[in-house]
């Protein structure tokens, strides 16, 4: 896995083998920041980062200058792993250890970007984007990306505006707006 652009481009950026996580692929990621590039200005965005794994899209925003990138997973080896590579890097990320579910439930802040990346056979998927515009967790014209296979279909929920598939990866993109 690497970081693909911004001020640590390149780096790569290595779990050890026992890590249980699902990266997203590179291919998958540079075509996503493609699509960020031309619609957000990184340098005043707030990010979360659900069921973040590796932390690979964390660090993507965080290299990229987001303001503020807060990464939620519920195991504490991933949550670790990140916590010492955004310090080694100096990446302005903070991990959280938690359920992402009962987060969204407490959580107070917004996002200029929700991204989701739950493992793909969690039942709960096609919730997700309803909680979090329930919560109002997306700031005005925010989006929510989930990442997901091709089983799902989130083209019913409200604010759902575009689909992309890079191979098994699928992004479905949902638009809050006031």
């Amino acid at each position: 896995m690497r970081i693909i652009s911004g001020n640590y481009k390149g780096r790569a950026i290595t779990p050890n083998k026992s890590f249980n996580a699902r990266p997203t692929t590179d291919f998958a990621k540079e075509s996503l920041f493609n699509i960020l590039n031309n619609n957000f200005d990184y340098k005043t965005l707030d990010v979360l980062d659900l069921f973040t794994g590796t932390g690979s899209i964390s660090y993507e925003f965080a290299s990229r200058g987001a303001n503020f990138v807060t990464c939620v997973d519920i195991s504490y080896k991933n949550i670790e792993f990140i916590r010492k590579t955004a310090e080694d890097l100096q990446l302005n990320i903070k991990p959280v250890k938690a359920n992402v579910f009962g987060f969204l439930n407490y959580c107070k802040k917004t996002f200029n970007i929700i991204f989701a990346d739950p493992p793909y056979e969690l039942n709960k998927i096609d919730t997700l984007p309803n909680l979090i515009l329930e919560k109002k967790l997306l700031k005005n014209n925010g989006w929510l990306i989930v990442e997901h296979s091709a089983k799902t279909d989130l083209s019913s929920c409200i604010g759902f505006f575009d689909k992309r598939v890079y191979g098994k990866v699928n992004f479905s993109f949902i638009k809050y707006s006031e």
